[in-house]
């Protein structure tokens, strides 16, 4: 009985599998030039806050503590979470106004659905589709700071795959806030929450310069934690803290997918 029941199911997940790639590769297929330009805007984006602030207030400000003392240059202090706020960015953008474009206005997902394509395999490739434009942005910023010996390239390539991570969890976030914003007008709400978290993740400056009460609630912000991962990484600081870091952004995307992908058929199957 086994026997049976393991080949139906690995058949079941290529199946999803397959139509899920089919959903991202419409994404691939529709690309216009003028796309690529969007694309080159979210990278550099960050690029300019590094050059700015991580190198520029640097020249200021000088070396700067991490939690055991040890002392860095404020750009690579600043480097590591600039990348982590453009996977959440770039994620964010895709799974928010491109998903809730597509799903309210443009009703392409009722199209999908009346082939054999399910909802959570709608959301499965779209977050795919995501984490392809963000990787693009991920792989683009570590070479910089390679090149500008902000961090080594073992831990730049370390650095990737955790970058990856922070996405595909802010884009099932992104998917989930898209079932349940009502117009276009709730897209400032969404925008204004990604610049607090921008400024009050230990962004610029580490959370023990806030007050305790304040320390604690950005301590527990999905963009500290994405940040902490991948300084940590990149310093070659890694201990207990960056594991429950991982375990955080992992419970992030499956319950971001689950709760997307049940929403997806309220709101598509009805």
């Amino acid at each position: 009985m086994l026997s049976l029941v393991l080949p139906r199911r690995l058949l079941a997940l290529d199946g999803m599998a397959r139509r899920s790639a089919a959903v991202a590769g419409r994404n691939v297929a529709a690309l216009r030039t003028a796309y690529w330009l969007v694309l080159l805007g979210g990278l550099l984006e960050p690029v300019l806050y590094l050059f700015s602030i991580g190198v520029g207030v640097g020249a200021l400000v000088g070396e700067i503590p991490l939690p055991g003392g040890r002392m860095v240059g404020y750009a690579e202090f600043v480097a590591p979470a600039m990348l982590a706020s453009s996977a959440m960015s770039g994620a964010l953008t895709e799974t928010t106004f491109n998903f809730f474009g597509k799903m309210k206005f443009m009703r392409l997902y009722e199209g999908m659905l009346a082939t054999p394509v399910r909802p959570i395999e709608i959301a499965l490739g779209e977050l795919s589709w995501a984490m392809l434009r963000g990787s693009l942005y991920s792989a683009a910023f570590l070479v910089i700071m390679v090149a500008m010996d902000l961090t080594t390239p073992l831990r730049a390539l370390t650095a990737f795959p955790a970058s990856v991570l922070v996405g595909f969890a802010f884009g099932a976030l992104g998917m989930t806030v898209s079932t349940l914003i009502r117009g276009w007008q709730d897209f400032d709400m969404i925008s204004a929450g990604m610049f607090v978290l921008f400024l009050f993740s230990g962004t610029f400056i580490p959370p023990t310069a806030y007050p305790d009460v304040l320390r604690w609630i950005v301590e527990v912000t999905p963009l500290y934690r994405s940040v902490d991962l991948i300084r940590g990484i990149s310093l070659g600081s890694l201990g207990f803290v960056q594991l429950l870091d991982v375990l955080y952004l992992l419970a992030m995307l499956v319950a971001g997918l689950f709760v997307a992908g049940r929403r997806m058929e309220r709101l598509l199957c009805r």
